[in-house]
């Protein structure tokens, strides 16, 4: 599956199916909500209206005729105006803010389980980081909308349309010649309306890159410290740094520009106003009441005028993320899922792969490759590296889909058998166990609630958990840390088996569990998998050939071809490829004791 890549710029009529995707996806549930934010806002908007529109009795009735009755109800009227306001402003807020929130929550919640049911191929395709600014980045300008365009369109359009109201009803002609420069904001606001689109996706795919970068960086932190790559690193994100900081300038400016050329047309027409209208005042024609009336009613329409204008760069910004988000959904899984899915067996037989083939890209990675793996039996899967043994597992669990042959369970095609089902049939262990930064007893209960405390502990003795958790400050409570970090990798192999034991399905795969250990640790991790594998059929890929000596059946792959099978001395029987691999370890196991002999022979003199 192919890398997420931006689109093209977006057209008036694509943005359009965006903002009703959204609409109709996520935002149309809390109709209600926004509607009584809408209220709320207008109610708050038409305030300014009558503020403006108090300055005339305000001027005229008391500051010019002295009348000490205007006085005070011109005051009591304004303090209203401001407590209505207040009142308005709190309400809508908290309305918005919680429905704005629960939108993008939804998004992100939508989106990862989306994510999470792409085929590896895809996760390959795409790093986590670039992913993670999706979630995070992308759906969060969403929020944007509800607090920018929705408060914009309630709140800042009724107090536009009643200030304006205010401005007609004292003089219309002076409100013609406040907008006379209203037309030629037309043309420019489209051109930077385009320029918002291109620098907000070249932001958004800066973000991304950093966040890929902070993401390896963090997981690969020893490698860093070994190689001494801290500044490297450093020098790395300073760079992608510097280019986030120019593009931000450049989308900032981008953004101002429309509010800037609205303050430039609303001096020129407010000028011209001042210039007719001051003679009309001088020549007895108008009362200073009603100049200030309009002025007011001007001067607070600069603040509506200037953020709707903020909106089209919002809008445009917002519909960038939109459509990287989108771009996710659009994404589907790669697998071929069978319309009307065969029940699973109930006694699962063995499992077959019939001449299966596989390319990643252009690089074939399994050829014609066929074995039976008995049932309640152990296969193992040896072979140098790249030969094809792990993707066997992957193409097993679906996880990745075959280009040719076919894979069989109990005679069944699995891609005539659900996929949940399926995948339900296994335990995995592998090399690189995989522990959340949670207890230990979440990590192997992994959300159960199910597990008695007695078949918990009878799990953990069989996964020689028991040998040193009871050995730590908070025991089965303590903290795996971050990826496992606060473990040995002997334990997180014993927490992963846990885990398996514990899961119980009838069908094992032992991807070179025991590679990264120390001869005790494999000891003791061979053990608790020996004990795992017992009345199950187990596929093992192993390195080491001493730990598969006594499988059922050993499968040889060379370049994703199954080149022998058959039992350990049958195979070095055959003197073929499995006899060379065996004598090549015996070889490097012998040199590995005469040099420990050596070394002791050397310490002792």
């Amino acid at each position: 599956m192919s890398k997420l890549d931006d689109r093209p710029d977006l057209s008036f009529k694509d943005q359009r199916r965006l903002f009703a995707w959204a609409w109709t996806s996520y935002v149309r549930r809390f109709l209600w909500v926004i509607i009584i934010a809408g209220i709320l806002m207008s109610v708050e908007g038409s305030m300014l209206g009558l503020l403006s529109y108090m300055m005339k009795p305000m001027f005229d009735n008391v500051f010019i005729s002295g009348n000490y009755d205007a006085l005070y109800w011109v005051a009591g009227v304004i303090f209203g105006i401001f407590v209505v306001r207040a009142a308005m402003n709190l309400g809508q807020r908290i309305i918005i803010t919680r429905a704005s929130n629960q939108i993008v929550f939804n998004v992100q919640h939508d989106l990862l389980r989306h994510l999470m049911m792409l085929d590896t191929l895809f996760h390959s395709a795409n790093p986590p980081g670039a992913l993670m600014e999706r979630m995070k980045g992308d759906t969060g300008s969403i929020k944007s909308v509800a607090n920018v365009v929705i408060t914009g369109v309630g709140r800042d359009i009724v107090s536009l349309i009643s200030l304006l109201t205010v401005v007609m009803v004292i003089d219309w002609k002076w409100t013609l010649i406040a907008l006379v420069g209203t037309p030629f904001l037309v043309l420019p606001s489209l051109l930077i309306q385009k320029l918002v689109r291109t620098v907000t996706r070249e932001n958004r795919q800066i973000a991304s890159d950093m966040s890929t970068r902070l993401n390896e960086v963090f997981h690969g932190i020893a490698p860093v410290k070994l190689n001494e790559l801290e500044t490297y690193q450093s020098d790395r994100y300073r760079a992608l740094a510097d280019r986030r900081i120019n593009s931000e300038v450049r989308a900032s400016i981008a953004k101002a520009l429309i509010p800037a050329m609205i303050d430039l047309m609303s001096g020129l027409g407010f000028c011209a106003v001042l210039l007719f209208g001051g003679s009309e005042i001088i020549n007895g024609d108008k009362t200073v009441g009603e100049f200030m009336s309009f002025f007011a009613a001007m001067a607070l329409a600069f603040d509506p005028i200037r953020r709707l204008g903020a909106v089209s760069g919002t809008f445009q910004a917002t519909a960038v993320s939109m459509d990287r988000i989108k771009a996710v959904f659009d994404t589907q899984p790669n697998l071929v899922m069978s319309r009307s899915p065969k029940e699973m067996p109930e006694a699962l037989g063995d499992i077959e792969l019939r001449d299966v083939e596989l390319a990643y890209g252009d690089l074939p990675v399994l050829r014609k490759a066929s074995f039976v793996a008995r049932s309640s039996e152990t296969t193992a899967l040896v072979g140098a590296s790249g030969a094809g043994k792990s993707t066997v597992f992957n193409v097993l669990t679906r996880l990745v889909e075959t280009d040719g042959g076919e894979v069989t369970l109990a005679g069944t095609n699995i891609r005539d058998l659900d996929l949940a089902n399926l995948r339900s049939q296994f335990s995995m262990v592998s090399q690189d166990a995989l522990l959340f930064d949670e207890s230990l007893r979440e990590n192997i209960l992994l959300g159960r609630t199910d597990v008695s405390e007695e078949r918990l502990r009878e799990v953990m003795e069989a996964a020689h958990i028991t040998d040193f958790v009871d050995n730590l400050a908070d025991g089965l409570d303590s903290p795996a840390g971050p990826r496992g970090g606060n473990l040995s990798g002997g334990q997180r192999q014993r927490v992963a088996i846990a885990r398996a034991l514990l899961r119980d399905r009838p069908i094992l795969l032992l991807d070179e569990a025991t590679s990264a250990l120390d001869m005790r640790s494999e000891a003791v991790v061979q053990a608790a998998l020996d004990r795992l594998a017992e009345g199950r059929t187990t596929i093992v890929i192993a390195h080491r050939l001493s730990t598969i000596r006594n499988a059922d059946r050993i499968v040889v792959m060379d370049g994703g071809r199954v080149v022998e099978e058959g039992t350990h001395d049958e195979l070095l029987v055959q003197d073929g490829r499995y006899a060379e691999l065996y004598r090549l370890q015996f070889r490097n196991s012998d040199s590995s004791g005469d040099a420990e002999d050596a070394d002791e022979e050397t310490g002792a003199a």
